[in-house]
């Protein structure tokens, strides 16, 4: 039988679920700094994201809830794409064996990515907090990627616009509260996120030139800026309902 556990107890709890997770980004961060020569900025980089991502978690998890299977696994999937995010802006001298690596380790990624909603729904223990977890997780993923395009030379500083919009999305919520209301699950926003990352990862593939790399996110930018159209427009189509 469940039981709601006091909240100075379920605190030091998710304080230990942050702490396995620090262990294991410790080790995944320092074998890429050693294996393939990173500055010691990059270990920085990295453990900034994860102190900015615990932060986030402590502040937002409610704390009489455990924190269950889903998230344990999307904070593990962090565990590798908080690496890969630091990695991207030293990319540039990076040879092809290397490149060829973070293209691989990307596509583990994106591959983990469907595997905690496969885990709350065996467990029970889907959460809308779980949820956005897993969609900031990938914001911040595909924001990597953004960077790891111009340390690589193959598309200009616009490409950032992929990885920014979420964020340019949050910023405008904050001022338009009725951004802030839920939408429903969408098969088309999946495609279209998928299809970012994927663009992306292809981008990164050494002999990928950057003429076609740049096409093809462009492409991306074009599908992202229609579905971001098709949610606010939505979204403010059923604005009033909310009000009282």
């Amino acid at each position: 039988m469940d039981s709601i556990q006091p909240v100075s107890n379920q605190v030091p709890g998710t304080v230990k679920e942050l702490g396995w997770a620090v262990v294991l980004l410790a080790g995944v961060s320092l074998t890429i700094a050693h294996w393939f020569r990173l500055p010691g900025t990059f270990l920085m980089a990295a453990g900034v994201l994860f102190l900015v991502q615990g932060g986030l978690i402590l502040a937002c998890w409610p704390a009489a809830r455990p924190f269950g299977w889903a998230n344990r696994t999307t904070l593990l999937r962090s565990v590798l794409v908080i690496p890969l995010v630091a990695w991207a802006p030293f990319l540039s001298s990076s040879g092809s064996a290397d490149l060829w690596f973070y293209a691989v380790a990307c596509f583990v990624a994106l591959v983990l990515d469907g595997v905690d909603g496969k885990v709350a729904r065996a467990t029970g223990s889907h959460s809308d907090f779980g949820a956005r977890f897993d969609m900031e997780l990938d914001a911040l993923f595909i924001l990597g990627l953004c960077f790891a395009m111009i340390a690589l030379d193959k598309a200009g500083a616009w490409v950032l616009t992929l990885g920014l919009m979420r964020y340019f999305f949050i910023a405008a919520s904050s001022m338009f509260h009725w951004l802030n209301h839920p939408l429903p699950d969408s098969f088309r926003r999946k495609t279209v996120c998928v299809w970012q990352v994927v663009t992306l990862m292809i981008a990164i593939i050494p002999p990928i030139p950057s003429g076609f790399a740049n096409l093809t996110l462009a492409i991306a930018l074009l599908l992202l800026v229609w579905s971001f159209y098709l949610d606010v427009r939505w979204l403010y189509a059923r604005r009033l309902h909310h009000e009282h």
